[in-house]
């Protein structure tokens, strides 16, 4: 008996554990979806709505605890009185990685890791010292756009992508926020220096060899900004009034190229409006075209605090809210249960976020080491600044300098503190900068000491008062002293006594949330600087001894009416911290000068067919223009008053307007002068036929002395029969490789439809006109 209810007892304590294992079992059942190991569709299904509304919104301290208080129905409590409004700030964020723009919503529950988004086109913008850390996280600054383009050398921007990607990646960030390539409309726009050109083909094919760049490290870039923001004044409220056929041929057509020749992961929308709606809220731009028309795969994203209405944004397509802030959670929210947003769209801009999350760096675990190759960085860095540098001007051969020369008066505030790159978001963190200067000794080059010290002083004086670096003065400041140390008629008699050669450097900075200025001291030489260009001049050409003008600048300058007092004239650019060395590189012969302009250089500014209405004037917003209830305000930088820009250049925008109505420039697109000469024969076209497509065959000769790459550009003139035509339009360019005097090397275009057709506003279609097409090769 006694054994008998042991064994019932042991019985009962044996059923016990086995429904214990099959709660067990059942829990372990129901566990959460994990991204990666489950679809993303189930985690979606298995998200809630509070996970939806906060994961499309980044991850700005205002987020925190953003539906706390918010009832079954959505409403949101009245925020406390006195409350600060929520302002994006860049670069604020501190956790992951320090100094990065921002960062992605993070849920453990689902398994969804985080993503670190980082500024910028000219390199990676992080902190570079951190509190109660030895260790510096330096990033390379690479040439601005504006080089990079007039290397028309897409294979070399590729390794610059290549450089920078792996700088993103071993440094913890997940996405660049570059590359930047709105067209450059107007000389006088800020953020010029962050854009590749004038001309569509250029700036699409130099972005897609960025991003394939960048994303073979495994890491993502965001194409910006989409689109027509070609003005920082008023950036957050400007109107961009534009026909359809501008905006498809001329203002979306290099993203078009990049997205469909490298898939970037991401796209971000500009500030402005385009005929009245908010790029961020624009199903036609964000759908329609991008992802329909296109086959974009990624996400959108917002610019830094971009666009008015989260709820209208989401059903735009634009799936991610940057910086964030509590009342976008909010707003999407309560859309949803009030019925305004449909629940389907937002698992939408859910689902193609995740889709990249999947492929970041951070959710495979990639375990970042903080030591990118920066040594190695720097020498592509220098290579493609000397390819991208210009020679505008260069008289009776003056360069590259004979080697008798040996003594050099430098003159001008940044010949000693040179504009390595742009202000704003397109700045880097970068541990030194070559000055002029500095790469002319370390090509074995004397500098005047005497001079030297004198702009020693003036500089540090300018400097008491000002936070100095590249940049200084906060993410907007300014670079080198602005106003040009005096320099008369004595002094440069003295200098051009004792220096073989006078060498002036004019500088010229900009950046985003401004616009530059038509007036003297921008775009215009100041008064100073033009007295000091006369002086030495004179001085030095009275000893028979040459003038040479470097450009270190982000954009077009005023040249027609100074360039005949000078010998030489090189175009330098912002070009990263081995400016100094590249133009060094060219003066001495080291390197043969092989960049072309990517933009056209006018005459006076009123020349640009822009001018009359750039940047846009203010307009009166009617009262009944009420914000709608589950709007936020317009936020960003540079947010400025209500205003609208009239594009009544239509198509006609830089060289297209220059070549057809006959205006002649200071320097026109696609120039640039070589040591040696290249001589084109043999063209050959596979038809006079068109059909499908055509082939175009050229001989390139190197028929001088010395070994150099030649720009190659293809240009077609098309019947103007239904639709006005530009004279040409550029189809097509390519760059030698390195050719020895007498050596030829044959290149190859490809022309298809595309190519020949413009864009009907009528049919909403392209079409192109049957008749004669001429190439032409140069």
């Amino acid at each position: 008996m006694k054994n008998f209810k042991i064994l019932n007892l042991f019985g009962f304590l044996f059923l016990i554990c086995l429904f214990a294992a099959t709660i067990t079992a059942e829990a372990q059942s129901t566990k959460a979806p994990q991204l990666g190991k489950a679809s993303v569709k189930e985690i979606v299904s298995a998200m809630t709505l509070e996970e939806k509304a906060t994961i499309v919104v980044g991850t700005s301290a205002r987020t925190v605890d953003a539906l706390k208080g918010v009832d079954a129905a959505g409403n949101v409590p009245a925020a406390p009185v006195g409350a600060a409004p929520a302002v994006p700030i860049i670069g604020s964020t501190q956790s992951l990685v320090a100094g990065a723009a921002g960062t992605t919503y993070v849920d453990s529950r689902l398994g969804i890791t985080p993503m670190v988004l980082a500024d910028g086109p000219a390199g990676l913008r992080i902190t570079p010292i951190r509190e109660k850390d030895t260790k510096t996280y330096y990033c390379t600054a690479f040439p601005v756009a504006t080089v990079l383009a007039s290397t028309w050398n897409t294979e070399l921007v590729t390794e610059i992508g290549q450089a920078m990607g792996n700088e993103v990646l071993e440094y913890g960030t997940d996405i660049l926020l570059a590359p930047a390539l709105n067209i450059q409309r107007n000389p006088l726009n800020g953020r010029n220096f962050e854009y590749y050109s004038e001309d569509p083909l250029v700036a699409g094919k130099i972005a897609a060899a960025m991003v394939n760049g960048v994303e073979s490290n495994g890491v993502g870039t965001s194409i910006k900004h989409f689109a027509g923001n070609n003005a920082e004044t008023n950036r957050n409220t400007l109107d961009v009034n534009v026909s359809e056929r501008a905006l498809r041929e001329i203002y979306l057509e290099g993203f078009r190229i990049v997205v469909q020749e490298a898939q970037p992961w991401t796209v971000m929308s500009s500030y402005n409006l385009i005929n009245g709606t908010y790029t961020s809220e624009s199903y036609d731009l964000l759908t329609t075209i991008l992802r329909k028309d296109w086959g974009f795969k990624g996400f959108v994203m917002t610019d830094w605090g971009g666009g008015k209405d989260p709820v209208a944004q989401m059903i735009a397509g634009n799936d991610l809210l940057m910086p964030g802030s509590a009342a976008q959670i909010q707003a999407i929210y309560k859309a949803v249960k009030d019925g305004k947003l449909d629940e389907k769209v937002l698992n939408a801009n859910v689902e193609r976020i995740l889709n990249i999350i999947l492929l970041s760096p951070r959710f495979r675990g990639y375990k970042y080491t903080d030591k990118p190759d920066l040594v190695a960085h720097a020498v592509v860095t220098r290579q493609a600044a000397t390819e991208g540098m210009v020679l505008l001007k260069n008289d009776s051969a003056i360069l590259p300098l004979s080697k008798n020369i040996k003594k050099i008066a430098a003159f001008g505030n940044t010949s000693y503190e040179i504009i390595a790159g742009g202000t704003g978001s397109g700045d880097v963190n970068e541990a030194y900068t070559i000055s002029l200067v500095q790469g002319l000794q370390n090509a074995g080059l004397t500098v005047n000491e005497n001079l030297q010290n004198l702009y020693g002083i003036y500089t540090k004086a300018y400097k008491e008062g000002v936070t100095t670096g590249r940049g200084g003065g906060g993410m907007f400041g300014g670079a080198a002293p602005t106003t040009e140390l005096v320099i008369n008629s004595g002094l440069a008699s003295s200098m051009a006594n004792t220096a073989d050669v006078a060498i002036i450097t004019i500088g010229r900075n900009s950046g985003e949330g401004r616009d530059r200025s038509s007036g003297e001291g921008d775009f215009m030489l100041s008064t100073t600087e033009r007295d000091m260009l006369k002086a030495i001049s004179t001085a030095f050409h009275a000893k028979r001894k040459k003038v040479i003008v470097i450009l270190n600048v982000g954009g077009a300058v005023e040249t027609a009416s100074w360039r005949d007092m000078t010998d030489a004239i090189l175009l330098a650019w912002q070009s990263g911290q081995e400016t100094g060395n590249s133009i060094a590189d060219i003066l001495s012969g080291k390197a043969n000068p092989s960049g072309k302009l990517a933009i056209t250089f006018p005459i006076n500014y009123s020349d640009v067919p822009s001018s009359k209405t750039f940047p846009g004037v203010p307009v009166p917003v009617p009262a009944a223009a009420a914000t709608p209830a589950s709007a936020t305000p317009a936020q960003g930088f540079g947010r400025g008053v209500a205003a609208k820009d009239t594009y009544e250049d239509g198509i006609y925008v830089g060289y297209r307007y220059y070549e057809t109505f006959k205006v002649k420039p200071a320097y026109e697109f696609g120039f640039g002068l070589s040591y040696t000469t290249f001589a084109y024969s043999n063209i050959k076209l596979s038809s006079v036929k068109f059909n499908d497509k055509i082939t175009v065959t050229v001989d390139v000769k190197n028929s001088g002395n010395v070994a150099g790459k030649e720009v190659v550009q293809l240009y077609l003139t098309a019947p103007a029969l239904k639709l006005d035509k530009p004279t040409l339009e550029l189809k097509g360019f390519a760059k030698t490789k390195l050719l020895q005097p007498d050596e030829i090397q044959t290149l190859t275009f490809v022309i298809d439809s595309r190519n020949l057709a413009s864009f009907d506003p009528s049919v909403s279609s392209w079409i192109a006109d049957a008749g004669k097409y001429d190439v032409k090769i140069g």
